[in-house]
């Protein structure tokens, strides 16, 4: 009884009356913070597709990656510097270092030091643990999102260096 009391108040409405209340209802649902993504989606929500990528860890499983040219992986495991590179410093800054996984294969690291510490003490033949992104390319891969994503686009990555946690 009370659900058709409703639909005919809703019904006694005009569509321009209706669509009036929902206009002026918006900006106050805004600011109050109670906003309903699923109904109303916000402009600058992101899409939070790292609860479906797929996570994979170890080597062998990095290398079964690597062979079938996967991306968009959330990968954890742990390499030796085989060689330092430069800062690419154009946009955002990253740290770049060579890792050589126990599989043989390399992996590029590409660590951004715009926000997360760079790592000043890192030498080659470093042992280095990590968990980021991976993308596949024909060297072995590149790996990134190796920080804490401010804006929760991607799942938090980091590096560990001599018990040190860089994200």
């Amino acid at each position: 009884m009370a659900q058709s009391t409703v639909l005919k108040v809703f019904q006694s409405f005009s569509t321009a009356a209706l669509l009036a209340v929902f206009i002026l209802l918006v900006p106050v649902v805004k600011v109050s913070g109670l906003l309903f993504s699923w109904f109303i989606p916000m402009a600058d929500a992101a899409p939070q597709d790292h609860f479906r990528r797929a996570e994979i860890k170890g080597d062998a499983e990095l290398m079964e990656a690597y062979r079938n040219g996967q991306s968009d992986l959330i990968v954890d495991g742990v390499g030796r510097v085989e060689r330092l590179l430069a800062d690419d410093l154009e946009g955002s800054r990253h740290q770049k270092f060579i890792l050589r996984l126990e599989s043989g294969q390399s992996l590029l690291v590409s660590h951004n030091i715009d926000v997360s510490p760079r790592i000043d003490t890192l030498r080659e033949g470093d042992e280095v643990r990590f968990r980021g992104e991976y993308e596949w390319n024909e060297r072995g891969g590149i790996l990134h999102w190796t920080h804490d994503d401010p804006k929760d686009w991607h799942a938090d990555g980091w590096l560990e260096h001599n018990g040190i946690r860089y994200d």
